[in-house]
């Protein structure tokens, strides 16, 4: 079995990306299967639905491993959407048996967006170091990993998703190419806070020129996670 694990941070595009491998007859897809872990273990951290959240689903870090990461799939290939920063604290070393994807964004892009969610976030809300950190342990134990851009992907979906299928091994299909809009099977509950957008989407939307506002109270954390952005691009998937 393939399995297929993409680490983002929140507001990366990470939903369409979860939905368009969704969208395959041979994948199944799992929603951030560590996020009970991450609000258990983050207390003081207050998300939108965070009580709905833990109730939903198993908090136990080895569980999630054993049964959810590492447990049977009806597919042949099963797709992880999990966010860097439920990571914060872990044992990593299970992300050797895994095919790993790094989804990064624009962090003045990110930043914009995430503000309308959570107003006064902080680096581990964004996930840019963890993600950093996470490639740095990949390269000291020779584990193989991709890093993608979602600035790059939405500019040519067809031909970005063909290099990315191409890099981990599995072969492309047209049908991730676009999707139902609304609610999915696949989505946690927290998608009634998170997934608006792309719940009206069908496809995958070339973004608009348009100026991202971010209050100057964050422009400390903004300059610190261009510096990660940058550090994680230079490992990027390129476009053709």
């Amino acid at each position: 079995m393939k399995r297929i694990q993409l680490i983002s941070g929140p507001r990366n595009v990470s939903t369409a990306l979860m939905y368009s491998f969704g969208n395959r007859e041979d994948c199944s897809v799992v929603d951030e299967a560590f996020y009970g872990y991450y609000l258990d273990r983050h207390p003081h951290i207050i998300h939108p639905g965070r009580d709905e959240v833990l109730d939903s689903m198993r908090t136990d870090y080895q569980y999630v491993l054993d049964e959810v990461i590492f447990g049977d799939y009806p597919d042949p290939i099963v797709f992880f959407k999990n966010m860097a920063h439920h990571f914060d604290g872990a044992d990593w070393r299970f992300l050797s048996r895994l095919t790993n994807i790094l989804l990064i964004r624009r962090p003045d892009e990110l930043l914009a967006s995430f503000i309308k969610k959570i107003a006064n976030p902080t680096m581990l809300d964004i996930g840019l170091e963890l993600e950093y950190r996470i490639l740095e342990h990949l390269k000291q134990s020779n584990s193989p990993f991709i890093v993608i851009d979602s600035g790059d992907l939405l500019k040519n979906p067809e031909a970005y998703l063909k290099k990315l299928c191409h890099s981990i091994d599995i072969p492309f299909s047209v049908n991730m190419l676009s999707w139902q809009p609304g609610p999915r099977q696949e989505d946690g509950i927290w998608a009634k806070y998170w997934y608006e957008n792309v719940h009206k989407s069908r496809s995958f939307v070339k973004p608009v020129d348009k100026e991202c506002v971010i209050p100057k109270s964050l422009n400390p954390l903004l300059d610190e996670a261009w510096r990660y952005y940058e550090a994680l691009s230079e490992y990027k998937l390129k476009p053709e």
